[in-house]
This record gives C-alpha cells, sequence and structure tokens, in this order.
C-alpha cells in the first residue's frame, strides 16, 4: 500500500516532464535572445567576444533544434545561451571599467609629457633655434597632439578600445619629441659660444 502513493507521485512527474517537453521552450528562448540583446549593449561583442559568440551560437542551436522539434535539446541551448550571455554582459562590464582606468591614466601621462614637450619647443623658440632645426619636432608634436585629439574623442565616446590603440607609443614618441628638442637646443648653444 504504501508503495502505491510513491508509484502515482512518479507517474504524475514523468507525464508533467513529457507535457512540458512536448512544447518549444519559447520563454527560455526568449529570455536567452533578451541576456544575448543585453550583453551586446553591454559591448559584449567588442569586449567579451568569446563568451558573447558561445551565447549566440548556443541561440542558434536552441533555435535549430526547435526546427528538429527536439524541445528538451532546444531548452538545454537556449539555458546555455542564457548563460553565456549573462556571462558575457558582466566580462565586458569589467573589461570596459579596467580598459577605461588605464586609458585615464595613459591620457594624464600623455598630457603631462605634452607639457613638458610644449614647454621645450617654447624654451628652444626663445633662445632663437633657427626655424628649420625645429621643424621636424613641430610636425612630429602636431602629430602627437593630432593623436591625443582623437584618443580623447574616443574616451568621450567610451570606445576605450580605441583610445587606447591611439594611445599606445604615445610617450615614446613624447619622449623623442623630448630629446630631439633637447639635442637641437644643446647644438645651437654650442654654436653660440663659439
Amino acid at each position: 500500500m504504501p508503495r502505491r502513493p510513491f508509484l502515482v507521485a512518479k507517474a504524475c512527474f514523468l507525464v508533467a516532464l513529457l507535457a512540458a517537453c512536448a512544447e518549444p521552450p519559447n520563454k527560455e528562448i526568449g529570455q536567452a535572445q533578451g541576456a544575448v540583446d543585453a550583453a551586446r549593449a553591454a559591448g559584449a561583442d567588442r569586449y567579451a567576444p568569446e563568451e558573447y559568440t558561445a551565447a549566440t551560437q548556443a541561440l542558434k542551436e536552441a533555435g535549430d533544434a526547435v526546427t528538429q522539434r527536439d524541445y528538451r535539446l532546444a531548452l538545454n541551448h537556449a539555458i546555455e545561451s542564457r548563460e553565456h550571455a549573462q556571462n558575457a554582459a558582466r566580462q565586458a562590464a569589467e573589461t570596459r571599467a579596467r580598459l577605461r582606468g588605464d586609458v585615464e591614466r595613459s591620457m594624464a601621462q600623455v598630457a603631462a609629457l605634452v607639457a613638458q614637450a610644449n614647454a621645450r619647443m617654447a624654451a628652444a623658440e626663445q633662445s632663437r633655434v633657427p626655424r628649420r632645426a625645429l621643424r621636424d619636432a613641430q610636425q612630429a608634436l602636431a602629430r602627437i597632439n593630432g593623436d591625443v585629439q582623437k584618443a580623447g574623442a574616443a574616451m568621450q565616446a567610451e570606445d576605450y578600445m580605441t583610445a587606447q590603440l591611439a594611445l599606445s607609443g604615445m610617450k615614446e614618441r613624447i619622449d623623442g619629441v623630448i630629446a630631439s628638442l633637447s639635442n637641437v637646443a644643446g647644438a645651437s648653444a654650442q654654436r653660440r659660444r663659439r
């Protein structure tokens, strides 16, 4: 007798499970699509591409499984897609925050170096260094200023990868301009002493 309620409960569970698998998991696929859309809006396609790709692939596989009427597999893929999309959104937010901090620090360092280079340029111009001797440094400094403006515009647009790319190698370039200005100023001072 005590075995009969257990068998009835087990049968009810199996009937519910079969009924659940008899229809496409539209709710779960919708949730997965929403999570993928949210991840894309968070920049996951750029800042967490592996997880984002896994999410979109699992969502596609869920749709393919529905087409083949394998609703259990579709459900598994939909759940997998949602998890990947949520991970991608989280990774994208973390990566963006880290890149933003890195870019802001680099921008501050570059701004200090540009100010130093501009001060050296002004000093060289006041010490009557021939203009043609300063031409290369002036042109290099103008290109650097253009690249700094591009990096600043990318930061304003919250495109930290582009800003980071624009700033890469910038410190070395400015150091080169400062060194060339020092060399030009030193050579000019030696000529005047003679």
